[in-house]
C-alpha cells in the first residue's frame, strides 16, 4: 500500500494514512487503499484498531480539493458515495476502532474520526468542517455524525460558520474523550487498545453492535437488540472461562473470540 500502512501489534494493529507531503488528504487513491485495508483486517485474531495519521502536523487535512475542484454534479455525488461507503466501513467494522487525532482533523479528517469508536487527541489537533467556505457541504458524514455526537447546535454552529476548534474546545463539547501531549497520544492509543482487547471479543463485538444498532431505534427496540447480544454471549467459550475466572478468584483469563 502507497499511502496506508498497516502493522498488527499483537492483538491490536495500526492503521497510519501515510501521505504527509499533502497532509494525509484524502483522495481516491487513499480512500481506495483504506477500503482494502479494511476489508484484509484479520478480524479472527485483531481485537481493537487504532486509526492515526503520518507526521506531526496532520491527522487527515481533508479531502483533497485538487481533485475536486472541477467534479461535475454526479462526479460530486459519486465522490461522496465513495467516502461515505468507506467511512461506513469503517463506522461498522466489528471491532472497536480509537482515532488517535494527531493535528490538523478538517473536514474529511474530522469525518473519519467521527467514524470511529472512540476519538482522543494531542494538544496540537485541530477540528473543524471548513466545506461552506469552499462552497459545498460536508460530503462524507459531518453533516450527520456531528449532530449526533455533540449536538445539533453545536453541529450547526461548527458547520455554518467553517469556524476551526482546537484541541481544548473540542473536549470541552465532546468530540474528543481526552486530550494528550503529542508524544504521548499513540502511547495512550496503543494502552487503551491493548486494554480493550484484553477483553472478552465476543462481548465488546456484541457492546458495540448494540449500542451502535440501538441509537437508531426507539427505546423499547432498543432493549430487545440488548437482549439478544447479552443471551448470544451464553454457552461461549468467553463466557464459560470470563465467569469461571471470577468464581475460582484466578486473574488469568483464556478468551479466545469463541
Amino acid at each position: 500500500m502507497g499511502f496506508i500502512n498497516y502493522e498488527v501489534k499483537g492483538a491490536y494493529a495500526v492503521l497510519t494514512i501515510n501521505r504527509p507531503e499533502a497532509l494525509n488528504a484524502l483522495n481516491s487513491a487513499v480512500l481506495d487503499e483504506l477500503n482494502a485495508t479494511l476489508d484484509a483486517i484479520d478480524l479472527d485474531s485483531v481485537r481493537a484498531l487504532i486509526v492515526t495519521g503520518a507526521g506531526e502536523k496532520s491527522f487527515v487535512a481533508g479531502a483533497d480539493i485538487g481533485e475536486m475542484s472541477n467534479l461535475t454534479k454526479a462526479e460530486g455525488e459519486a465522490f461522496g458515495k465513495k467516502g461515505n461507503d468507506v467511512f461506513r466501513k469503517l463506522e461498522t467494522l466489528p471491532i472497536p476502532v480509537i482515532a488517535a487525532v494527531n493535528g490538523f482533523a478538517l473536514g474529511g479528517g474530522c469525518e473519519i474520526s467521527m467514524s470511529c469508536d472512540i476519538r482522543i487527541c494531542s494538544d496540537n489537533a485541530v477540528f473543524g468542517q471548513p466545506e461552506v467556505g469552499l462552497g459545498i457541504t460536508p460530503g462524507f458524514g459531518g453533516t450527520q455524525r456531528l449532530a449526533r455526537l455533540v449536538s445539533p447546535g453545536m453541529a450547526k454552529q461548527l458547520i455554518y460558520t467553517a469556524r476551526n476548534i482546537k484541541a481544548d474546545e473540542a473536549y470541552r463539547i465532546g468530540l474528543v474523550n481526552a486530550v494528550y501531549p503529542q508524544e504521548e497520544l499513540l502511547p495512550a492509543a496503543e494502552k487503551m487498545a491493548a486494554g480493550i482487547a484484553m477483553n472478552a471479543p465476543i462481548a465488546v463485538r456484541a457492546c458495540k453492535k448494540a449500542i451502535n444498532d440501538g441509537l437508531q431505534v426507539n427505546m423499547d427496540e432498543a432493549i430487545v437488540i440488548e437482549e439478544k447480544l447479552f443471551g448470544s454471549c451464553f454457552e461461549t467459550h468467553d463466557q464459560k472461562e470470563g465467569m469461571g475466572a471470577f468464581l475460582e478468584k484466578r486473574k488469568e483469563k483464556n478468551f479466545t473470540n469463541n
